[in-house]
């Protein structure tokens, strides 16, 4: 019996890396980086995010254009594979993940969530892309100069500001106001901080 190349998408979560690199992209349809951009996103080697990149273009995920000397890759939006790999990688290796891994260790926070905008474009609702900034409702009562300076961190790694909103533990269950009422109206997800 021949054996059959691998098919182009069988390797497609080999490593954490690629799986951010591949989050960071299929995350944010409207987001066009440089590989360069890329690299410093995730923290890679630009020869690990060229290689990333390439397998990704042969398996129809991105797509790349030259301006200049900067290659530039966004995500392919046409691919068949879009929708369900974009929901896949953005919870296991995108905003959602960065930021719960960021959070996990802060003492006294009893839950987070992300709302506002971001939460409302991964839920599918129409909107501005990308998405300024990532709104994060903490309940507890975290320290919170480790809280700020974690938020921090998680910024440069994001590429963008991260608001925090600080509330007691049950203010979903018994909060009241405006806020309240906006926040628990829309779309909101629950982070994984175990």
């Amino acid at each position: 019996m021949e054996r059959q190349p691998a098919p182009s998408l069988l390797p497609i979560l080999r490593s954490q890396q690629q799986g951010e690199i591949l989050a960071l992209l299929l995350g944010d349809p409207a987001l066009e980086l440089s590989l360069t951009e890329i690299a410093a996103r995730a923290g890679a080697p630009q020869s690990s995010v060229h290689r990333e990149i390439e397998r990704a273009e042969r398996a129809g995920l991105v797509t790349t254009r030259k301006v200049g000397n900067t290659r530039l890759a966004r995500a392919n939006t046409d691919s068949p594979y879009y929708a369900g790999l974009s929901e896949v990688l953005t919870r296991a290796f995108g905003v959602p993940a960065i930021v719960a891994q960021a959070l996990a260790p802060v003492a006294g926070i009893s839950a987070a969530y992300i709302y506002g905008s971001w939460a409302a474009r991964h839920q599918g609702h129409t909107g501005q892309r990308p998405v300024a900034d990532i709104d994060v409702l903490i309940l507890g009562v975290p320290d919170r100069d480790q809280l700020y300076s974690t938020l921090g961190d998680v910024e440069q790694r994001l590429g963008r500001p991260v608001q925090a909103t600080i509330r007691d533990a049950d203010w979903l269950e018994s909060g009241t106001g405006s806020f309240h009422d906006t926040v628990t109206s829309r779309p909101i997800l629950r982070l994984a901080l175990a």
